[in-house]
């Protein structure tokens, strides 16, 4: 027999069944017949009280007893499956109506809008809950009071007290920190002046950043540099390479102050500048650039070191545009060295953007020796920036220049060439800015 017998249905769709002989007595009735398994389900235990069971003819009736057997058993284990659902469901529910009465009676009945229950949030470092009036000041202890607050949260507190080197950030200070920077400078205006046979076209991710920080830029083009028309062998004095400098601070109110950054050949003009200029620059930074001293010409700054360098001779072009019987009117750069000699640090882009912009330095002005005094040059404050990985202007170098005309401060740039403003220029942004910062010193 197995998991399934014969069953009659009356409720059961009438199909006529034939019949197996051709005839006889049986052949114009038909039987209801359903195959109904005895797989334990909610369904079918609502159809068995509706049917009747019946065997064939040769079914004994000791086997009819049997399946009524275990359709009773079956019957009585859904009919207690039965009930303890309902009794979990009846459970539950009242569980259910319970919180919902404990939330209500929480919730404010004078508020149209819905507050939720005080929970209790996360400790902070930031910000320590105040102890009421009365207690002692003594160490703060492992577990705290919350002081609670009028929307009936507990306000966070923290497990320590705070630490003077706790950062207390106020609501508008990220948003105002950069800003302040600028407001906290003494002049809001960087004017930037390339070294030589650069040209303002070097500064661009300087002026970049530093405009981000909010300040105003100037880039100068020196004559003969970058688009400037006029042929740098025609140069043939300080004065007249320095001449868009000094129309810039002549074109400058009386009151107004600028930041004078120079790089390379650049400090000498810078040097030039401040000797005319003394109340319109507020301070003077030199980067890895000729910081002369009185009496001083950039030719002899760099004869000191022209026998320990043979980079720098390799990488010259002497140029003589009125003959090798005089002296030479500028100074050019073999292109194949440029990367060794000036960018060894700097991305490619920016060494292919130097190859097909650099131009030859006026040797004139070079040769020039700078005469300043103590009244105007030495009135101004000046900061010096060292270029550490710097091939042109080695390190040596610089630090004589600092040791024989010292600055008010030194900085130095890890990790950058000679132009700092190609391999470095997030540190020297940093740095620019960071001096802008630096107030005057009170003489006691």
């Amino acid at each position: 027999m197995g998991n399934s017998f014969t069953c009659i249905s009356h409720e059961q769709e009438q199909r006529p069944k034939k019949s197996s002989g051709g005839g006889g007595n049986n052949s114009g009735k038909y039987k209801y017949v359903r195959r109904l398994s005895l797989m334990p389900s909610f369904r079918r235990r609502t159809l068995l009280p509706s049917l009747s069971c019946s065997g064939s003819s040769s079914t004994s009736s000791s086997k009819k007893g049997g399946i009524k057997a275990k359709t009773k058993k079956i019957r009585e284990r859904h009919h207690h499956h039965h009930q303890d659902h309902e009794k979990d469901s009846h459970i539950i529910q009242e569980q259910t109506l319970a919180a919902t009465n404990l939330l209500f009676n929480q919730t404010p009945r004078n508020s149209n809008s819905v507050v939720p229950p005080s929970f209790r949030r996360s400790t902070s470092v930031v910000y320590p809950s105040a102890q009421p009036s009365g207690t002692s000041s003594g160490p703060v202890s492992a577990v705290q009071t919350p002081k609670k607050s009028s929307a009936g949260f507990v306000r966070s507190s923290s497990s320590r007290q705070r630490s003077s080197t706790d950062p207390m950030i106020k609501p508008n200070q990220l948003v105002d920190k950069e800003l302040n920077k600028v407001e906290g400078s003494e002049t809001k205006r960087f004017v930037l002046v390339h070294g030589g046979g650069f040209g303002a076209w070097c500064w661009y991710k300087t002026i970049t950043l530093l405009e981000k920080h909010g300040f105003q830029v100037d880039a100068v083009e020196l004559t003969g540099s970058g688009v400037s028309s006029i042929d740098t062998n025609n140069i043939t004095s300080l004065a007249h390479y320095s001449k868009p400098l000094l129309h810039f601070f002549e074109s400058l109110k009386p009151t107004e102050k600028v930041i004078l950054v120079g790089h390379d050949f650049g400090g000498a003009c810078m040097s030039y500048a401040m000797e005319m200029f003394p109340t319109k620059i507020a301070k003077a930074v030199f980067i890895s650039a000729a910081m002369l001293a009185n009496g001083q010409s950039t030719l002899d700054l760099f004869n000191q070191q022209l026998g320990s360098n043979d980079l720098m001779q390799q990488a010259q072009i002497f140029l003589y545009a009125n003959g090798k019987k005089n002296p030479p009117t500028a100074v050019d750069f073999d292109r194949s060295l440029l990367r060794d000699f000036l960018f060894n640090q700097s991305p490619p882009k920016d060494l292919a953007l130097a190859s097909v912009s650099i131009r030859p330095i006026p040797f004139a002005p070079v040769s020039e020796k700078v005469h300043v005094s103590e009244k105007n040059y030495g009135s101004i404050r000046r900061f010096y920036i060292k270029t550490m990985e710097d091939y042109a202007v080695p390190v040596l170098l610089q630090e004589a220049m600092v040791k024989l005309n010292p600055p008010e401060q030194v900085f130095q740039l890890k990790g950058s060439d000679h132009a700092p403003f190609f391999s470095r220029p997030q540190s020297l942004n940093k740095i620019l800015v960071e001096i802008s910062q630096i107030p005057f010193k009170k003489s006691s």
